[in-house]
């Protein structure tokens, strides 16, 4: 939503000064121009970090409830299912391969994947402590880019792993889309960025911003 400013128009008698008014619209559609452009971006970056947020918070809800989505029903995280078990477990390439597969269906992989998750997607809705929910954030993409390992062209088994591109996936484009938001504070439009930068213990630790 952009805010207008427009040059006033003198009512009395005495004769305008043309080259002012002129330098004045000028002025005036520069302000406007100005303000429009940061709105207009404020909003973007605003509506662009709601979206992240429900990314973060539907796989939240879905390996935790089961939705019938990427989470079949009655295999929840509430119903006993392992959050980490089907996509660590199903890793076939890449340097890391062995290690995931140790860490699947562990306990504490289960607890700090669906604690990341659920932290990143609420900050992000929010619009609060956005730097720590970047870095987090960069951290798991990182971790999933390396388990898919876009760089291969065939799996362990050899067969095709069907990569369409050999870096660019869409877990570096989230991570940088994450850092992006950060730096520009897109907490302040459409969400409590504003607030929760006054808190004193914000104000303190600034890489809680």
């Amino acid at each position: 939503m952009a805010v207008h400013e427009h040059p006033h128009r003198g009512t009395g008698l005495r004769l305008p000064s043309f080259r002012g008014h002129r330098g004045d619209a000028a002025s005036g559609s520069a302000v406007s121009e100005r303000t429009g452009t940061l709105t207009a971006r404020a909003l973007a970056l605003g509506s662009t970090r709601l979206l992240m947020g429900f990314v973060f918070l539907w796989a939240f809800l879905d390996k935790t409830f089961g939705f019938g989505y990427a989470t079949p029903s009655g295999k929840g995280w509430i119903d006993g299912g392992s959050p980490t078990q089907g996509f660590l477990g199903s890793v076939a390439v890449g340097p890391m391969e062995s290690t995931f597969h140790e860490w699947a269906g562990d306990t504490w992989a289960d607890w700090l994947f669906m604690l990341g998750l659920l932290g990143i997607g609420l900050a992000l809705t929010a619009g609060v402590a956005l730097r720590f929910a970047a870095l987090a954030g960069t951290v798991m993409m990182a971790l999933m880019w390396i388990a898919e390992w876009p760089p291969a062209k065939h799996l362990s088994d050899g067969s095709p792993s069907m990569s369409t591109n050999p870096f660019a996936d869409y877990h570096l484009v989230y991570a940088a889309v994450l850092i992006v938001l950060a730096a520009f504070a897109a907490g302040d439009a459409l969400g409590l960025g504003r607030l929760w930068a006054r808190l004193p213990f914000v104000r303190d630790h600034r890489w809680l911003r």
